[in-house]
């Protein structure tokens, strides 16, 4: 796929070509000024303006760009000029052994040529030695220039390397913390049906086998299902090190401490609460919700530490949950999120894994806005 030209290619370009040209027209005014014949005049200037016309393909046949311009330069004077040209391109543009190839046959060019034009004189060797000269100092140019950019090339790839590492492993670092969060609800349930399951195999109330048989076959579900679920979050969370399961995670419900919590820590918060039962809110996505609030919060403090923070929740069964958190940008913020942006990456993880979305930047009023939408099924 062919990249598109930057102003930046065009400007080359025509630059270029109009330095490809004047090499041409400063050849054809000396010719006329020493009155060669017609005939030599004449193929000069057709020569050279083939050579200035294949400017226009050297980024795609650089290395036929440079031969063609040294094999018209033979004749040419101004196409010899304009294969100084080429050989830059060919040095920037390919590896070291080919440019010295094409280095050698600009040399060579020059020797050449009064065989060609006896109407020529021949070069001193004071100017052998300068053409010499001018084309190993082209080479050595085109080739710092090409190793400054595959140094740059290097750096962007490193750079886009590292961030999506970084990437992934914010996400990595979330889906554990989410498979931690599973163990800790799910284990206890199951284990309560299972607690439930055996006392109902206890005490039948009646018909005693079918009662019996049913709660047998609830219990051995259940035990299967949690003996399932530890061996998957097992290896989600291998390497944690921990084998003791972790506090029952908060949920929606405890949103107003965690904002009486900041204010204690010296954050201004004002909340505006708009939902009539927060314990109504399923416990998964009143966990994410939660999580976003907490984030808000966490950046806030460490990115605006005296700025006051408005965190509001509103939301139905009908229209969803809606959580947004907003503080002014710090003096002198130049990007829209402040930080590494870690937690906001797994914050958008999660909110993806609940089916909601998550949205985060610098608003025009210099505050920076943190939106999450999440579903509220009925």
């Amino acid at each position: 796929m062919v990249e598109p030209r930057t102003r930046r290619d065009w400007a080359v370009d025509v630059l270029g070509f109009l330095l490809c040209a004047g090499f041409t027209a400063v050849t054809l005014l000396d010719g006329l000024d020493r009155q060669l014949a017609a005939a030599p005049v004449f193929v000069e200037a057709a020569l050279g303006g083939l050579a200035v016309l294949g400017w226009w393909l050297r980024r795609r046949w650089p290395v036929g760009f440079a031969v063609a311009a040294g094999l018209l330069g033979v004749y040419s004077v101004s196409a010899a000029a304009i294969t100084l040209l080429g050989l830059f391109v060919v040095a920037v543009h390919r590896r070291f052994a080919v440019a010295c190839l094409v280095a050698a046959g600009c040399g060579v060019v020059s020797f050449l040529t009064p065989l060609i034009r006896p109407d020529l004189p021949g070069p001193s060797v004071a100017q052998g030695v300068l053409g010499v000269a001018c084309v190993a100092a082209v080479l050595a140019w085109g080739m710092y220039v090409r190793s400054q950019r595959q140094l740059a090339a290097s750096r962007r790839a490193r750079d886009a390397a590292a961030q999506e590492l970084r990437v992934t492993q914010a996400r990595q670092l979330e889906r554990d913390r989410i498979a931690r969060e599973m163990h800790d609800v799910l284990a206890h349930r199951i284990s309560l049906v299972s607690l439930h399951a055996g006392a109902l195999e206890l005490w039948p109330d009646a018909p005693p086998d079918e009662v019996a048989r049913a709660a047998g076959v609830i219990r051995e579900s259940a035990h299967r299902a949690l003996e399932d679920l530890r061996e998957v979050l097992g290896v989600l969370r291998a390497g944690h090190g921990d084998d003791v399961p972790e506090r029952p995670q908060p949920t929606l419900a405890d949103l107003p401490l965690l904002v009486d919590e900041s204010r204690q820590a010296g954050t201004r918060v004002v909340l505006d609460c708009r939902v009539e039962d927060l314990g109504a809110v399923p416990e998964a996505i009143g966990r994410t919700a939660y999580r976003v609030v907490q984030e808000g919060l966490t950046n806030a403090r460490k990115h605006a530490r005296d700025a006051e923070v408005s965190v509001a929740v509103r939301g139905t069964t009908a229209d969803g949950l809606t959580v947004e958190v907003s503080n002014p940008c710090p003096p002198g913020a130049a990007t829209a999120v402040p930080g590494a942006g870690a937690g906001l990456i797994g914050l958008t993880e999660r909110a993806g894994l609940v089916g909601g979305r998550l949205e985060h930047g610098r608003t025009a009023t210099g505050r920076f806005h943190l939106t999450a939408w999440l579903p509220w099924p009925a």
